[in-house]
């Protein structure tokens, strides 16, 4: 028996490190949060694929810190999707791209019944997160335990410079501010990214507060089940090592992320039935939607090779992997802001193997080939040394599932997202990647020696070609949200818009599942909120 407390947070990452900071606030109140990895109390005590926002180790598969999942994105074409298993979540592995929803997207939410999701109501939990280094105003925040600042133009990468320039011949208008309320075109990227160093929730939220005496943060701590009882959830069941500890609460809250908060339900027997019922797990509650519909950003990647650019000219440990984006709307669409561009600045494989040991690699390495499909991999080997321009689908209309694998709580879930099969994702991937090849081919990249290294010609004026390559090497921004939507019933929703689980008392979820789409934006400011908006709920 651990003990009892008044709240018990499950998952220290975007949301949760932010909601058990603010709920502890109240002295009177106990607090757990409990994570099923590690946790690094000094920045230098981090691995440095977990220290520095351009390397990306961690996300290697067999990697500790990493949950290890693994993506059916259509027929044929698998990926492994790390998420992070460490105090900080994923947010100690991701990008450290700090772009806001749009407030369309929460306006949005708030005309489905909401309304305490909209823009307005939004917008003082987004200032109040922020610490930004470059932006000030009525929209903007200072004081903040997010640190955000955006990369000066006079130290962009060359490769940097050449997007911008490009995209600006192109005709697009200049946005100094991604976070802004009508955000549009191309610039710096907001980044919690302070030096190189990836500036994660955990470093925010829980190591100012180290010594908060009601607020216990307990690491290498696996939920297995949440206990409920009578329709109430009365405590969870850890896994620490060997040992199973039952620990009392007054109320659970699920921010284990978009996979881990639905598998947790289902496992704890709140899903779907006929699902639960294949599995053999006692039916507490059946909500449908569990685990179901859920959205995410597709990508495509465009290979690029630039003369004279390597390792020497661009840190990984001193920036960003990204310094600059272009957010536009696809020709003909109906959503506004539904596409981005985003070049990187270091190679694939400088940004996943530096920091690594030889064995990690190897390790990785095996677990890859078994993994990803023979096409991918070898078009990976081939252009690992390139940069890319990444093309994102803000608003696509797949909709993929988390479903049981096992009645073991260990085993992975699975997960499908039907990518692609909407011939209007297909339409707008395809016009993004011929707009990507018509930036590389022009005088700005031309005059620092770049050139596209694929696809050919020939497969980019063929939309029936370009089709089969799309289909063949998409991949994920790994932004899975709605897996836990939020509504006003449990016959279309899992919680309300206080994150209470629905026919569940005493039991919420406070992540990226329930937003009811992704937002079309890269989604990790928008989880912090989540947090700390939901924060004011209790």
């Amino acid at each position: 028996m651990l003990g009892s407390y008044d709240i018990v947070v499950v998952g220290a990452g975007s949301s949760g490190c932010a909601l058990a900071a603010r709920l502890s606030e109240d002295r009177r109140r106990s607090v757990l949060l409990l994570e099923a990895g590690p946790r690094f109390l000094e920045i230098d005590s981090y691995p440095p694929e977990l220290r520095y926002g351009a390397l990306f180790g961690s996300s290697a598969p067999g990697h500790p810190n990493n949950w290890g999942f693994n993506a059916t994105l259509r027929p044929g074409v698998r990926q492994p999707l790390p998420r992070g298993r460490v105090v900080g979540g994923s947010s100690a592995v991701n990008g450290t791209v700090f772009t806001r929803g749009l407030a369309d997207d929460f306006d949005e939410w708030a005309k489905a019944g909401n309304s305490e999701w909209s823009y307005d109501a939004v917008l003082p939990f987004f200032r109040k997160l922020e610490r930004d280094a470059d932006m000030s105003g009525e929209s903007h925040g200072d004081r903040g335990s997010m640190i955000v600042r955006r990369v000066p133009r006079e130290n962009w990468s060359p490769a940097s410079a050449a997007f911008v320039a490009a995209s600006e011949q192109a005709g697009f208008p200049r946005d100094l501010d991604m976070n802004a309320p009508g955000s549009i075109g191309v610039g710096p990227l907001p980044l919690n990214n302070l030096n190189g160093v990836r500036f994660n929730t955990a470093m925010a939220y829980l190591d100012p507060i180290v010594d908060r005496p009601n607020l216990h943060v307990l690491a290498d701590s696996m939920v297995r089940k949440i206990r409920i009882s009578d329709g109430h959830a009365t405590g969870v069941l850890v896994q620490r090592g060997s040992e199973l500890i039952e620990v009392h609460t007054g109320e659970v809250v699920l921010s284990a992320g978009a996979i881990k908060s639905p598998h947790l339900l289902m496992m704890s027997g709140v899903g779907p039935a006929d699902e639960l019922r294949s599995f053999d797990i006692p039916i507490i509650l059946e909500s449908p939607h569990v685990g179901r519909n859920f959205t995410d950003h597709c990508t495509v990647h465009l290979p690029l090779r630039v003369h004279g650019i390597s390792r020497a000219h661009v840190d990984p440990t001193k920036n960003a992997l990204s310094e600059v984006g272009l957010h536009y709307t696809a020709s003909g669409s109906s959503e506004h802001s539904d596409m981005m561009l985003m070049p990187n600045v270091v190679p694939l494989n400088v940004a996943v193997m530096q920091g690594t040991s030889l064995v990690q690699r190897l390790r990785a390495a095996g677990l890859a080939a078994r993994q990803l499909s023979w096409e991918k991999l070898k078009h990976q080997m081939m252009t690992q040394w390139d940069l890319t321009i990444t093309i994102i689908l803000m608003r696509g209309r797949s909709r993929g599932e988390v479903r049981l694998a096992s009645s073991d709580p260990l085993a992975s879930p699975e997960l499908y997202y039907h990518y692609l099969d909407d011939p209007e994702d297909l339409r707008r991937l395809r016009e993004g990647m011929r707009l990507a090849a018509r930036l590389v081919a022009s005088t700005a990249y031309r005059d620092i020696g770049a050139r596209r290294t694929s696809p050919g010609d020939e497969v980019l004026e063929s939309d029936l070609l370009l089709d089969d390559h799309l289909r063949r090497y998409v991949s994920t921004s790994m932004h899975t949200s709605s897996t836990c939507r939020m509504g006003i019933s449990r016959e279309s929703s899992v919680v309300d818009q206080h994150c209470r689980v629905h026919g569940i008392a005493n039991l919420r979820v406070v992540d990226t599942s329930i937003m009811p789409t992704v937002v079309r934006r890269c989604p990790n400011a928008t989880a912090v909120m989540i947090g700390e908006r939901a924060a004011a709920f209790f």
